[in-house]
């Protein structure tokens, strides 16, 4: 899969604002294909200018058309691709050192956090207001100047848009995430896997996406799941497979790359060994106990 953050910055098509780890892009060129794997260690909003594209993650489809934003977090993710119009978007992606002291000093002034604001899982859709409207009016100026705005305007751009959302009352849900991460250290080994254990990324991927070393990341799976990654990640989605093969109508080959492999010949023998049957059987056999 690609890694999407190290993409955009080597990318040239990408009109790109960079600061260190912050990056801005205007991306208004199309890539040949027409679904994209990819998966990024930093959350990151995108906002629609022209054309539409869809998201599929591990919780839903999530498709955006003009004027429309959408919220991702740290993850995989397949993205969509629409040729029938030009296509343009912003993306921001936003790190959790920047947001965490962002929260941190504004602290004093956030009022108490709004109860039952729902969780967010992969994605969420960003209700834009006129803060958030102003934020992306005025970066498309700076992407569109032949002069890069200075490294501290940027910062403060980056920093209005977290205030933003996390002061307007429009995005409870974006918002209740920002000051979690914002009172946190590191993203949970537990939430990141379990929300992405079907996407094809390696060991030293999860490592990342979980912003843990290898060793370290190994060490925290071991401690929470009880069991090595590499064998947790092979039971879950084979299950998964499994329930696939009960409730969808994908063929094999489909349901394999959908459970995170990308051999379907190793999935077809992975999954007789686990359940007694190849795939095709186990389906013709109907929902059973395990």
């Amino acid at each position: 899969m690609l890694n999407f953050y190290e993409g955009v910055r080597a990318n040239p098509s990408y009109n790109k604002l960079e600061i260190g780890d912050l990056l801005f892009a205007e991306y208004t060129c199309g890539i040949g294909d027409e679904k994209l794997p990819l998966w990024t260690q930093s959350d990151y909003l995108v906002n629609v200018v022209t054309g539409r594209k869809t998201w599929h993650t591990s919780d839903g489809v999530w498709r955006a058309k003009p004027g429309e934003t959408l919220f991702f977090k740290k993850g995989a993710a397949i993205v969509e691709q629409h040729f029938e119009v030009n296509f343009c978007l912003l993306m921001f992606f936003i790190p959790d050192d920047f947001v965490r002291s962002t929260v941190r000093e504004i602290a004093g002034s956030l009022t108490a956090a709004p109860a039952g604001a729902a969780a967010i899982k992969s994605a969420v859709r960003v209700e834009n207001d006129v803060g958030l409207s102003n934020f992306f009016q005025s970066m498309r100026t700076y992407f569109s100047g032949k002069e890069k705005p200075p490294e501290p305007l940027l910062r403060l751009k980056l920093k209005e848009l977290i205030v933003s959302i996390l002061t307007s009352g429009r995005n409870p849900a974006l918002a209740s995430y920002f000051r979690r991460v914002g009172e946190g250290t590191l993203p949970t080994v537990a939430e990141i896997m379990e929300t992405n254990f079907r996407f094809n990324l390696s060991l030293e991927e999860y490592a990342r996406l979980c912003h843990r070393s290898l060793s370290s990341f190994k060490r925290d799976f071991q401690n929470h799941f009880q069991e090595a990654p590499g064998k947790w990640l092979l039971r879950k989605r084979l299950d998964y497979s499994a329930a696939l093969l009960r409730t969808s109508k994908l063929n094999v080959t489909e349901i394999a790359f959908e459970s995170g492999f990308e051999d379907v010949s190793h999935f077809s023998r992975v999954f007789k060994e686990r359940f007694n049957a190849p795939p095709m059987s186990y389906r013709q056999a109907g929902p059973r106990a395990e």
